[in-house]
């Protein structure tokens, strides 16, 4: 190991530190004091309830944490989008969890809450998992009404998917453990089976105040719509629970007996871990984003027994097409390689950078995976096509097209990790949030944007530069930096990992030794869901 190795090492470890240091934070939902009032109710806080529920000997991915993340901060915040979504095991079957957090604006649905039950409803229905609702909130954030409300992509899409859900035969379940008001009230009323809590829980279209102002009729929540009303009057509910822990016995109970399920048949065999040490990523992995670094070392500490077998290695070196095991799972990796390479004619390319040679093998790669019904891990590290006259002269829009074609006509499942670059077409070649993959994370180590945080502030720069002088202001060389400083530092905060990841660019931050159990989980979900499609490139210019 070299002194370059232990830098890296050391800087990659406090980004992990980092981290974690800030999904503490998140875990803490709306803080201490918000906690212990929730519990002097008798009710379990939203992290607690998906503790309990999931099996405790297996493991679990929680799906967008960092939603919301420095947004709405004049609206005092919203930790999580005020809900928590878990991908994991009940009873040894693997499902989807979705928790309202009441201790975040009593469960209040902002417009990242909305996105984040979309994203965890898109989960369950492109892998065909059981979705589980733990419901308590007071129904939309009022003050931002007009942006989670009515359109396609808002509150009212939830309950639309929960009649698509219950058409494909997608078991959903929910328990009413506190507020469940208005339009929130159709999601348990359209799942499979309802439960709800005595006392604690409660559901109507409008509460007590409303039903007042409405139609001067004085009556309490409880006996309005409580646990009493739902089960022995309205019927609108199956079962009524004690309290938190018996109302999740009961999903458990009723989960245990659900059939098992047509399989996709994704190849599996015993896992092994990788011979090289894992851990070495944090010392392979450059400090700076620009350094060059080798992806093959990083493969090898990802995939069983540290083995893959590379598909055309010597043709379009500047990515890396191979055909490994994730924890047993057959996979199909697109990795972009970050050093600088030779191609066939002796002629040096850029690390991280896609040629047409490059293009033109992932295509034909990713076409055989389809082909052998074999799962694509896609490894970003890219900071786009390249450019050029001779690029250009050389087909390298119709090449990158026909590797977008076949990344989105891809019928078998997609996982991206996110591991440096992900820059403009380069973020869509490779799979970007855009092109369905069925779970994309980012290590800390990630930057996406149109183009690096440098690039863009010099392009920005001299607009403004030429703004500035057509206003007859003259612009010093500190005047100059100082705008560069203030363009950079504003462009650098957006490509943050934490920032794509509190809009739900991507599925969450990971520390870089997950990433083989996100990928596992991941396959085993789309397990679920059998491929219906065949794949088909359609019209492309050979």
């Amino acid at each position: 190991m070299d002194i370059n190795f232990n830098k890296n090492e050391d800087y990659n470890k406090l980004k992990v530190t980092e981290l974690k240091t800030k999904l503490l934070k998140v875990y803490k939902g709306g803080g201490e004091k918000r906690i212990e009032k929730h519990h002097a109710k008798g009710k379990m806080t939203a992290r607690e309830r998906i503790t309990y529920l999931l099996d405790s000997n297996k493991n679990s991915i929680e799906i967008a944490a960092f939603a919301g993340d420095g947004m709405y901060a004049e609206h005092g915040g919203c930790p999580s989008g005020g809900v928590v979504i878990k991908i994991g095991y009940i009873k040894g079957k693997q499902c989807i969890v979705v928790a309202n957090d009441a201790t975040v604006k009593a469960g209040a649905w902002f417009p990242i809450t909305g996105k984040k039950n979309l994203r965890a409803q898109e989960i369950a229905i492109e892998n065909r998992l059981p979705i589980i609702y733990l419901v308590d909130s007071a129904g939309v954030y009022l003050p931002m009404q007009d942006e989670i409300f009515p359109d396609k992509e808002h509150f009212g899409r939830i309950f639309r998917n929960n009649a698509i859900m219950s058409s494909m035969g997608i078991t959903q379940i929910s328990a009413i453990m506190g507020s469940c008001v208005a339009g929130g009230a159709y999601l348990p009323i359209m799942s499979d089976e309802a439960l709800i809590v005595d006392k604690t829980g409660s559901i109507f279209l409008a509460g007590s105040y409303l039903v007042k102002a409405a139609i001067g009729e004085s009556i309490d929540n409880e006996t309005l719509g409580g646990a009493s009303t739902h089960c022995e009057i309205s019927g609108v509910t199956d079962y009524k629970a004690k309290d938190d822990k018996d109302a999740l016995d009961r999903i458990k109970n009723t989960i245990a007996k659900i059939g098992d399920f047509d399989k996709a048949g994704y190849n599996k065999v015993k896992a092994k871990q990788p011979k090289e040490n894992s851990e070495e990523i944090y010392g392979i992995l450059p400090e700076k984003r620009h350094d060059q670094y080798n992806m093959h070392e990083i493969i090898k500490r990802l995939v069983d027994d540290s083995e893959f077998d590379e598909y055309k290695a010597d043709y379009g070196k500047t990515l890396i097409t191979a055909y490994a095991r994730i924890d047993g799972w057959a996979v199909g990796i697109v990795a972009n390689q970050r050093k600088v390479v030779k191609n066939a004619k002796g002629e040096m390319q850029f690390g991280g950078v896609i040629y047409s040679d490059s293009a033109d093998k992932a295509t034909r790669f990713i076409a055989n995976c389809n082909q052998k019904k074999i799962p694509l891990v896609f490894l970003q590290d890219v900071t786009g096509f390249m450019v050029g006259s001779k690029s250009e002269h050389g087909g390298i829009i119709k090449d990158g097209a026909k590797m977008v074609n076949a990344v989105s006509n891809s019928v078998v499942p997609k996982f991206t990790i996110i591991i440096g670059n992900s820059y403009g077409a380069g973020n869509y070649a490779m799979c970007g949030k855009a092109y369905d993959p069925r779970l994309i994370v980012a290590w800390p180590s990630a930057e996406l944007a149109v183009m690096s945080g440098n690039s863009a502030a010099k392009v920005l720069l001299q607009i403004e530069k030429a703004s500035l002088l057509k206003q007859g202001k003259k612009i010093t060389k500190k005047d100059e930096e100082e705008l560069y400083n203030s363009i950079k530092s504003r462009y650098d905060t957006q490509t943050s990992p934490y920032y794509a990841a509190s809009r739900i660019w991507t599925d969450g931050v990971i520390d870089p030794l997950d990433t083989r159990t996100w990928i596992s989980m991941g396959i085993e979900a789309a397990n679920h869901a059998p491929i219906e499609k065949k794949f088909n490139l359609g019209v492309i210019q050979v």
